[in-house]
């Protein structure tokens, strides 16, 4: 049974430096394995004098395809972290590769398992985090003397708006949680006295915007 999941919103990188070593997370979504390893080998393409390029990433809405890789590092102290760092926050099909270009100093590994999960955790919020929300889309048809209530209604309840139209009359395209179609329906409908055309459309995933910290952060 499908459901709505997070992801991250873009590809990305960001880095982090760490007693003189350079840290550098990679991260971008993916569908499967394949696209999963063919990401891996572009950023080793990219980096082949770095000293490491470790990686991580979970494929499916469950995350049954899970993978990580030290690279060469410590077992233990780079590729899981990496993945913890992406379970931590509940994203799935994301790939996330760690590159590191080692600065001298040794970091032991207790440093580096740390150094690996911020490096990525703070990639993961450089590029933000969305749910993937299954919706299905309805088109509106109203008049245009009632589009100005139709839309302070869209508003106060947080409805996703995917496009609005003017020809004759204004179409406002929304997408709409599935278990709540019905009572959607019925609430335009009553606050516009039925003097309203609606028409149903794909079932589909659309991205809405997600703080992975929101519930998190104490008062």
């Amino acid at each position: 049974m499908q459901k709505n999941y997070l992801t991250i919103k873009t590809k990305g990188s960001n880095e982090v430096d760490i007693k003189k070593s350079r840290f550098i997370c990679n991260i971008a979504r993916v569908q499967n394995e394949e696209e999963a390893n063919n990401f891996i080998e572009s950023i080793k393409l990219e980096n082949k004098k770095a000293t490491h390029n470790c990686y991580a990433y979970v494929i499916g809405q469950d995350d049954h395809i899970q993978r990580a890789s030290d690279n060469g590092e410590p077992s233990g102290t780079a590729g899981v972290p990496i993945l913890d760092a992406i379970k931590m926050i509940g994203i799935h099909n994301t790939v996330a590769v760690v590159t590191r270009y080692f600065g001298g100093i040794k970091l032991g590994a207790g440093g580096l398992i740390r150094a690996y999960s911020n490096a990525t955790t703070k990639a993961i919020e450089s590029v933000g985090v969305i749910e993937k929300v299954l919706q299905t889309e309805i088109t509106i048809n109203v008049d245009y003397k009632l589009f100005n209530q139709l839309q302070y209604h869209l508003n106060e309840n947080d409805i996703n708006i995917i496009d609005t139209q003017y020809t004759d009359k204004v179409s406002v395209i929304v997408a709409v949680d599935n278990h709540y179609i019905e009572n959607f329906k019925q609430d335009i409908v009553n606050l516009l006295n039925n003097r309203v055309n609606m028409v149903d459309g794909d079932e589909k995933y659309f991205e809405l915007d997600f703080n992975p910290y929101k519930n998190n952060k104490k008062d």
